[in-house]
């Protein structure tokens, strides 16, 4: 396989370097996210492997720069090794399709399983360490205020995205106008939309229950 790699630490980017090279794969290294932008412009390789955290701000660059490569290239096989969870941005790339990886260095046993998981990677499998899985996992309960709605209120919700006015809702569930105009207003306070004069709160709420 062909295999870009993108790594900050000198020791570490030659070591992978070596033993994917000792596994017969064509391997090319960089330091950071600008340079596997560039690496990947100039031929596009059938797996990347990047780090997180690179130069120059040590923050979430190798992550951002997975992300624009997925949209430059919908079917390019991703694999994250990291010693961190970058939450936001794993989320972003998970949801992005197959052929992703996302693996904390410490937690990869040995050379072969590192291997096979980034073999899975490259053939359009998904591998996430389930420690990432279980803290995107809270991390979306968290975000989710959708749950804390009541039956009722998601079905006066789900009227509301089919478009339906308030009067339209009281007549499909046989309930009053008041007893509708308490329901948006408890779906308002649990999804977080105060009165504000440039928002449509009925709007965001929709759009919210369509995203959930």
């Amino acid at each position: 396989m062909r295999i870009v790699i993108a790594e900050d630490s000198a020791l570490l980017r030659e070591g992978l370097h070596q033993i994917l090279s000792r596994f017969g794969h064509r391997v090319r290294a960089v330091g950071d996210g600008a340079g596997l932008l560039a690496t990947v412009a100039e031929e596009v390789p059938d797996v990347v492997v990047t780090d997180v955290r690179m130069p120059p701000d040590f923050r979430d660059e190798g992550l951002r720069a997975a992300l624009e490569l997925r949209r430059r290239h919908a079917d390019l096989p991703v694999l994250v090794l990291s010693q961190y969870v970058e939450q936001t941005y794993a989320a972003e790339l998970v949801e992005t399709g197959a052929g992703v990886g996302y693996l904390l260095k410490h937690r990869v046993g040995d050379v072969t399983e590192f291997v096979d998981a980034l073999d899975r990677v490259a053939r359009g499998g998904t591998v996430i360490d389930t420690d990432v899985v279980r803290q995107l996992l809270s991390r979306r309960r968290a975000q989710a205020p959708i749950e804390r709605l009541t039956a009722r209120e998601r079905e006066v919700l789900a009227l509301m995205a089919e478009g339906r006015s308030n009067a339209a809702v009281a007549r499909r569930l046989d309930v009053s106008m008041a007893a509708v105009a308490k329901h948006v207003n408890s779906i308002f306070s649990k999804l977080g939309l105060p009165p504000a004069i440039d928002d449509h709160r009925r709007v965001l709420a929709v759009l919210a229950y369509l995203r959930a």
